[in-house]
């Protein structure tokens, strides 16, 4: 990568209408790179790998030009890239230079589809979109340690998990390239972006004016500091969550020994979120010897809210040194510098006792019945390697709508009640082939999370008739009569089984009140 970028000015958003028009007219989007380059280089350009784009792009029309110049950063000539884009101006606001008879970018330009079909455009320092950072870090501590990354893995996948119901304000911090702040845009009548890197800001402006969204307030500072005393109703961050033994790199490390950076943004977020506010982060978390790391992420849930935390991996703290070396770029440099950057990490792994590192997802909900001490908080903690369906952001607001139900929804309540099956549930029977009965049966998720939970032929059963229209107590007494088991002890048994399904997603409430008093349908 050129420190070009790191050194001189940053394009000016003066016309970035002006651009976008142009960039629109080329179908310089998503969709038109995916026709043009076909699936198998556009899948490359995701892991940095440049070679089958540059062979896809050998025309003269304007989307090719642009694909060499703002994703590729390659030169093209002059007469090309004027019939391109609105060279003279975008030469004047600094997206472009011109040298000699050629013209290449000063910024990496990446269409990015909203969830919607928006056509967005993601700005970031050249070589940092998408792929990984494949050695920016490296280059980016010799240019001043300020480099402003691009969309990929992470950023994505917190914006799929957000909750994007309407809002009045929204908090993206840590905001970078501004892709959070993007998609906070759609729901949210004021967005406020920090970054403790202010060419983050500038780049978070120059994202949101050349996708055609009303810019956010952009304030520079560290975690909650630069916006006092404010509160909102969703607050986002993609934190520098790595745990290093140093903070050389701003847009990774955090700055603080071990977890604490993402320790202290979870904890400080609960006074900073309105009621039924949710707070959504990313992190890295220590397993330390001698506690449990659930327990730890616990003592991290701030007082008044109710959590949903999931671990997603878990790498030993070898593999987690390995990978962020290579993400810096450390492994391509002097072996003898690798070896002893190596050793590094392990120290400070050894000094804090850590033997691995989990990542995961953690989202917090103010909750003005927890805060007032009316209810107890509801605070799940959970490991899920397995595939999931995105995006999850109304799976993550369903499940603190379950735990409202079920924290107000005694055995009695929930026998009263009436289910439905939630959508795109399907039962496996798993056991010896030919046998006459299977040895256990699975209900599995097509959907959201994609879980898979083993019941009995009771809970089966049951499951497969719930459609609303009767009680489950109405329906447990009509498999007892079925399965000639004693009815009362089928009612004292399956509330605890119904309430884990009502839980983990696969039995939905088919509404308050639905149940009908206890004497008449009970």
């Amino acid at each position: 990568m050129s420190t070009t970028s790191l050194t001189s000015r940053l394009p000016v958003p003066a016309h970035a209408a002006r651009l976008r028009e142009a960039l629109l007219a080329a179908d310089f989007t998503a969709d038109g790179l995916l026709d043009l380059l076909g699936a198998p280089a556009y899948a490359a350009l995701a892991r940095s790998e440049t070679v089958p784009a540059l062979r896809a792009t050998g025309g003269d029309g304007p989307l090719e030009t642009l694909v060499r110049l703002f994703l590729l950063q390659e030169p093209v000539e002059h007469a090309r890239a004027a019939a391109a884009l609105p060279l003279d101006e975008a030469v004047a606001d600094g997206w472009v230079l011109r040298e000699d008879d050629t013209v290449r970018a000063t910024v990496d330009v990446r269409p990015y589809g909203g969830p919607d079909g928006e056509d967005w455009f993601i700005v970031s320092d050249l070589g940092c979109a998408v792929g990984g950072a494949g050695g920016i870090g490296k280059e980016g501590r010799q240019a001043g340690a300020a480099v402003v990354l691009g969309v990929g893995g992470a950023s994505t996948t917190l914006a799929g998990i957000t909750v994007r119901t309407p809002v009045s304000a929204a908090l993206d911090l840590g905001t970078g390239s501004g892709i959070q702040a993007l998609h906070a845009a759609r729901h949210a009548t004021r967005v406020t972006a920090t970054d403790l890197n202010p060419r983050a800001l500038d780049f978070t402006r120059l994202t949101l004016a050349l996708s055609g969204v009303p810019e956010a307030e952009l304030v520079t500072g560290s975690l909650f500091e630069p916006v006092g005393d404010d509160t909102y109703d969703l607050i986002v961050s993609n934190p520098p969550f790595v745990i290093s033994p140093g903070a050389g790199l701003t847009y990774r490390d955090g700055g603080m020994g071990g977890d604490d950076l993402c320790r202290t943004l979870v904890q400080q977020a609960g006074e900073r979120l309105n009621d039924g506010g949710y707070a959504q982060f990313l992190a890295n978390w220590q397993h330390v010897d001698g506690e449990e790391w659930q327990e730890r992420l616990r003592s991290w849930v701030p007082r008044g809210c109710d959590a949903w935390i999931v671990q997603r991996e878990v790498q030993d703290v070898t593999q987690y040194t390995e990978l962020w070396l290579r993400d810096s770029g450390d492994h391509r440099g002097d072996p003898a510098a690798y070896r002893a950057a190596y050793a590094r990490w392990l120290d400070e792994f050894e000094a804090r006792k850590t033997r691995a590192v989990g990542f995961g997802w953690i989202t917090l909900r103010r909750n003005g019945a927890v805060a007032s001490g009316a209810v107890e908080p509801s605070i799940v903690i959970e490991e899920w390697p397995h595939p999931v369906e995105q995006p999850l952001g109304p799976t993550v607001l369903a499940h603190f709508e379950r735990q409202d139900y079920l924290r107000t929804h005694d055995d009695a309540a929930l026998l009263a009640d009436r289910f439905v099956l939630a959508p795109e549930v399907v039962q496996e029977q798993v056991g010896l082939p030919g046998a006459e009965d299977p040895e256990h049966v699975v209900l599995r998720q097509n959907r959201g999370m994609r879980r898979a939970t083993r019941v009995d032929h009771v809970g089966a059963g049951f499951a497969g008739v719930c459609d609303g229209t009767l009680s489950a107590g109405r329906i447990l007494d009509a498999i007892g009569q079925l399965m000639g088991e004693d009815p009362v002890l089928l009612r004292d048994r399956t509330p605890q089984a119904i309430r884990l399904l009502v839980e983990e997603g696969f039995l939905l409430p088919a509404g308050e009140g639905a149940g009908g008093t206890e004497g008449e349908d009970a």
